[in-house]
């Protein structure tokens, strides 16, 4: 929960503050190395069947992330992040390094349920690692 609070105060603080807010545009080309570590659940796989990165199926498609209501696209979520879809949570960069953070924190917080779960057991361990995976998730969606 103190992760969760530290990147939200973080982000409020640095958004829109030049040099420092530009550290949180991230880097594609290291988010590229860092989507490594969610290949084993995750796939980028556009709308057309072209696969940018090929990996597992335990967690859903990211193709398309960005403005994405949680718990919408063709994957069997878990009831927790339905319910916070349900509740308006749409996945942008600040939700998303928030969630990738600490998954079940994010949502104990967002539904105000300490029973909230989510199924993505890895938490990154560097907000920096978050950042820039949005910045490779999003330069490849269709929101671009």
């Amino acid at each position: 929960m103190k992760a969760l609070l530290f990147i939200t105060f973080l982000m409020s603080v640095t958004m829109g503050q030049g040099c420092v807010a530009e550290s949180l545009s991230g880097n594609v080309a290291d988010g590229k190395k860092s989507f490594k570590k969610c290949k084993s659940c995750h796939s980028i796989i556009s709308d057309d069947g072209v696969a940018i990165e090929k990996g597992g199926k335990a967690g859903p498609n990211l193709w398309g992330i960005r403005g994405r209501v949680s718990g919408t696209s063709s994957y069997r979520y878990g009831n927790s992040i339905v319910t916070a879809g349900e509740a308006g949570l749409v996945w942008e960069k600040k939700e998303f390094i928030e969630y990738v953070s600490n998954p079940k924190a994010f949502l104990v917080a967002k539904l105000k349920d300490k029973s909230a779960r989510s199924k993505m057991s890895y938490k990154l361990k560097k907000v920096s690692d978050a950042i820039n995976i949005w910045a490779y998730l999003v330069s490849h969606g269709p929101n671009k």
